[in-house]
């Protein structure tokens, strides 16, 4: 009988890695995990966790607004970055060491180094060291990529923003999903003057159509430059541009053109032509075009792992690869990029494979939020999709919510169900609210179990709050 290293060994320390290599140890079996950065992965390091400290971060300058309207007698305050990142940065180290501690205290052993396979049952280290296993989980993440365009190494990604040393003054941020519409939202709250080009017709691609034209809209009224169907043609470092009419002067306005301002950086930064015809100049310039698995140079296809046309590694509903021995989760399997999924994954892959419990992994009705500014929080088919699948109704209101219509605001709210004219069952909901993502936790739960939209209907609304409108709705604003 093979005698190994370990019964499992992980490659990977971010969530889903971090989740299966506890659960696993918790059985009996014997651990290893290695992770060449920092333990905690995208989401703790580079992504969820210290993106929406910054949306928390950048939510109070409105807050000095509504304030006074209250009857409070205060001043605006100023942002200090420098306060602020440093506060961050040691709130993600004490985290790093609560995900090495909760490993350590499983019985996992940690290696801080690279691995990459050697065959179906071995990796190999950094130091050249091999570890042999029984099973060996992938579960490397995904990092954002660079588009393949001249001097786009002069741009960004996300994973670039919370080490800056300086916050802009100006910023170009390139896409429409939704890293590039939080942070868009982030940064514009901070004081950062933001400009947005998205080469499709709307942000948000795959949510409803409705609830991100109100994301749209709002984003524009707080004061961020949004250009749909644009893109860059030309960048460079802006000693290196070509003297033109515009240059050095990026327009804080929607596309409309209207009166520019200053470069807040007009002796460097990153001159950028686009398709709508503008040059200007930016201090900095971030890409959200997208992200890709983290399987180069990794030894996977060698040993037999098929890897798909984006760079994923392929799996069937187990997680499995098509090598026996060797699954995968998270982000680098490229099937939904959210960290509550990857941990689900692992939790599934180890009911699977050490407890004897073949447990699909189930990426039905998942609920997501887009922490922009509203939130946008989704369950469910959108209403494009269901109207394709069967005959539907649409409940739907929106409005002023109490808190912001009396400190004069403008934001509104959405709130919208997607109900079966057969079955009557809630296909899909769709909120645009502050704190829609706690919203939809909730709805998410009932739109799990099935429930109808008479159901909804039976339930007692809570008064006065925003949540309340998902119950009364009674009669569909439409049908399809």
């Amino acid at each position: 009988m093979t005698t190994f290293d370990y019964d499992l060994f992980v490659i990977g320390g971010g969530s889903g890695g971090v989740r299966a290599a506890r659960v696993a140890a918790a059985t009996g079996a014997k651990v290893g995990l290695a992770e060449e950065s920092r333990m905690g992965g995208t989401c703790v390091i580079r992504g969820c966790v210290p993106k929406k400290l910054m949306v928390f971060a950048s939510g109070y300058r409105e807050m000095f607004d509504d304030a006074r309207a209250y009857g409070w007698d205060l001043d605006d305050g100023a942002f200090d970055w420098s306060r602020f990142q440093g506060r961050l940065h040691s709130e993600l180290d004490r985290l790093e060491g609560i995900y090495r501690k909760l490993l350590s205290n499983s019985g996992v052993t940690i290696h801080d180094s690279r691995a990459v396979l050697e065959d179906a049952h071995t990796v190999r280290l950094a130091d050249g060291q091999t570890k042999t296993a029984r099973h060996i989980l992938v579960a490397t993440g995904g990092r954002p990529v660079r588009p393949d365009m001249p001097n786009a190494h002069l741009g960004l990604t996300s994973n670039d923003i919370f080490d800056l040393k300086v916050l802009p003054k100006s910023i170009l941020i390139v896409g429409g999903g939704y890293i590039a519409c939080e942070f868009a939202g982030i940064l514009n709250g901070l004081g950062v003057q933001v400009t947005q080009y998205y080469r499709g017709a709307q942000i948000l691609r795959g949510f409803d159509d409705e609830a991100r034209g109100l994301v749209a809209e709002a984003m524009r009224d707080k004061g961020v430059a949004l250009h749909l169907g644009t893109n860059i043609v030309e960048m460079r470092s802006a000693s290196d541009a070509p003297a033109a009419p515009g240059m050095g002067t990026p327009m804080n306005s929607q596309a409309s053109g209207t009166e520019a301002t200053p470069a807040a950086n007009p002796g460097g930064g990153i001159w950028i032509k686009s398709t709508n015809g503008m040059e200007q100049v930016f201090d900095q310039v971030l890409f959200a075009t997208g992200r890709q698995p983290n399987t180069d140079g990794m030894g996977l296809e060698a040993v037999g792992v098929k890897i798909g046309r984006r760079g994923e590694v392929l799996v069937d509903e187990y997680s499995q690869t098509s090598v026996p021995s060797i699954h995968a989760v998270g982000d680098v399997t490229n099937r939904v990029q959210l960290t509550p999924v990857a941990i689900r994954e692992g939790m599934a892959f180890v009911e699977t494979v050490f407890k004897g419990n073949p447990t699909p992994v189930d990426h039905k009705l998942i609920p997501s939020a887009v922490f922009t500014q509203p939130e946008l929080g989704a369950v469910g088919l959108t209403e494009e999709e269901a109207r394709e699948q069967e005959p539907i109704d649409v409940y739907c209101t929106s409005f002023k919510p109490m808190q912001h219509a009396f400190a004069g605001r403008t934001d509104r709210v959405l709130m919208k169900l997607i109900v079966s004219k057969a079955t009557r069952v809630v296909l899909g909901c769709h909120i645009v609210a502050d704190n829609a993502g706690e919203m939809i936790q909730l709805v998410g739960i009932a739109v799990k179990m099935g429930a109808t939209k008479e159901d909804f209907d039976r339930t007692v609304a809570v008064h006065p709050t925003m949540a309340e409108e998902l119950v009364t709705m009674r009669d569909p604003v439409r049908s399809a």
